[in-house]
């Protein structure tokens, strides 16, 4: 086991949103910003942006770490554009106010179609509907979550007509 390898998670997160260069085993080098590290493999997973591209992931295996040095800091305009990396890309195209919008919208339609439904959580983001589904932002089908299978389903195809509807 390496150094790298001998480091908690919390060291390892230190190193995230920054620019690094990773020596590893055969003097291969490696630089990118850190995504996040692999706290069971300690594997780094690397984000690079070359000119003209939308950027790349490439994975540093944990064993193969010989040496981390960071080269700079990220500043916040970094740390979002590295977090658009993971989001999905549904998440990324609403606005708070679009997504009011659409939560309400969905909301009304249901209330009209005689289903029950509430609103859940902190902020009220989340529809419940007849207490045994919910529904999280962008309030689409694939956000549906239920551990009935079956009204998971119907609502899926529900919601999936009501969105057709809406275009």
């Amino acid at each position: 086991m390496n150094d790298w390898q001998r480091k908690s998670p919390l060291d390892w997160e230190t190193y995230v949103n920054k620019l690094v260069k990773v020596v590893a085993v055969e003097k291969h080098e490696y630089e990118g910003w850190v995504l996040t590290v692999d706290p069971v493999s300690a594997t780094i997973v690397l984000a690079t942006f070359p000119e003209n591209e939308k950027g790349s992931i490439s994975f540093v295996m944990g064993h193969a770490v010989q040496e981390v040095e960071v080269l700079q800091e990220g500043d916040s305009d970094m740390e979002q554009r590295l977090a658009r990396i993971l989001a999905p890309e549904e998440s990324q195209a609403y606005s708070a106010e679009e997504l009011e919008r659409r939560k309400n919208a969905l909301k009304t339609w249901l209330e009209t179609n005689h289903i029950p439904v509430g609103e859940q959580g902190e902020l009220g983001r989340t529809l419940s509907v007849a207490g045994v589904l919910s529904i999280e932002p962008p309030y689409g089908p694939e956000q549906c979550s239920s551990t009935n299978e079956i009204i998971l389903a119907r609502v899926q195809g529900l919601l999936q007509g009501f969105l057709q509807q809406q275009r």
